[in-house]
């Protein structure tokens, strides 16, 4: 009798932190293929010639998904995984089309994400990247002192503003009480009023996060209470705050949704914060709010083109760069948060193929299981 048939599964990275694709081709129950990226992740012609005859891809936001390659793997493809949120990389609609199962990470990054949001707002309130360049060049014991020399605002007293207001921008609201800002306003592509009550489902980060408690806290502390409130206006929610955190999904309609407009109703005190997807902000608009002062400062994990970033870039120009704090796309970068996607990663592709890992208790061992179809 030959042996079973193994599922391939096709490994783009195999430096994912996950032992669980390992263990289920240590048990037999696939055939995992992994690229060695020790230096740099797999190349288009690597992944097109291994992706043939493959049951399960297991892909990265630097892989692209598209016709061409789900040709080559060919029909018995089932699912994709990818070990991210968003899904720009992928062709959505085709694989639906052919009944091809899509994963992805949600969720599972949101607090890693909305602490180094936060971080990028104190960074470019309080100028970082003019004070750690004077360090930087030696020029700290020559830089004159003066009452005021790089000061920046508090977020005290301060209103912030979210456009887009989904599970990451609420995980950066508990984060803001302890620094006290007055108001909290949003945008979103369905204008609701905010639920004082968190009954909404559109508010459980917010009720899970225990946003009632913070509010009963800052009662017993006799701080003052934090209005959050919708503005359904992009463009008025702009002219209104201090610190505009960019945090909606890309689509066609949100793209270059932060454009010269926008940036115009901006107080020039006001700092711009993206960590969702670099194409939400027109990138020349931007350099050029900054060059006019038409705002203060933008703090950025993500840029449109990257990671193709040349020193040339308008965002990197001598009369700009010490008011942008610009991260490589950082921002689900804790280990926790890594590791925990790429667990889900691998169990979405495990999964769409009907392999599972059972657990029994701590000390009992494990399990693995595999479909009928596979010859288990």
């Amino acid at each position: 009798m030959s042996a079973p048939l193994l599922p391939k599964v096709v490994l783009t990275r195999a430096s994912l932190p996950s032992p669980l694709l390992r263990q289920a081709h240590e048990a037999k129950l696939i055939n995992l293929i992994a690229y060695d990226d020790s230096s740099e992740g797999a190349s288009r012609d690597w992944l097109l010639l291994n992706a043939r005859d493959a049951h399960a891809l297991v892909v990265f936001l630097s892989d692209t998904i598209d016709a061409e390659l789900i040709d080559q793997a060919g029909p018995q493809l089932k699912v994709v995984s990818t070990m991210s949120v968003g899904v720009d990389h992928i062709d959505v609609g085709l694989l639906h089309e052919r009944g091809i199962k899509i994963g992805y990470t949600p969720t599972v990054l949101n607090e890693a994400v909305a602490e180094l949001s936060l971080n990028l707002a104190l960074m470019s309130t309080r100028n970082f990247s003019r004070a750690l360049s004077v360090v930087a060049k030696g020029e700290w014991g020559s830089h004159p002192w003066t009452p005021l020399a790089f000061c920046g605002p508090s977020l005290r007293g301060k209103t912030i503003g979210f456009y887009g207001f989904g599970a990451i921008a609420q995980s950066i609201v508990l984060l803001l009480p302890p620094f006290h800002p007055r108001t909290i306003l949003y945008t979103t592509s369905r204008p609701t009023p905010f639920d004082p009550s968190l009954s909404d489902d559109r508010w459980k980060v917010l009720r899970n996060g225990g946003w009632q408690y913070v509010a009963e806290m800052r009662t017993k502390a006799k701080m003052p209470e934090i209005e959050i409130r919708n503005v359904p206006d992009l463009h008025e929610l702009a002219s209104q705050v201090d610190v505009l955190f960019v945090m909606a999904s890309l689509n066609p309609s949100t793209k270059h949704a932060i454009n010269a407009e926008v940036l115009s109703k901006m107080r020039p005190d006001a700092h711009l914060i993206n960590t969702s997807r670099g194409p939400l902000v027109d990138t020349s608009a931007l350099a050029g709010a900054l060059r006019q002062n038409k705002i203060a400062g933008a703090g950025l994990d993500v840029l449109e083109g990257e990671p193709n970033i040349p020193a040339s870039h308008p965002l990197l120009a001598e009369d700009v760069r010490d008011r942008v704090v610009l991260l490589p796309h950082i921002g689900s970068a804790t280990n926790e948060a890594r590791r925990a996607m790429a667990d889900w990663a691998a169990r979405n592709a495990l999964g769409g193929l009907g392999v599972s890992k059972e657990e029994h208790g701590q000390n009992n061992g494990e399990k693995w299981t595999m479909p009928a179809e596979y010859g288990a």
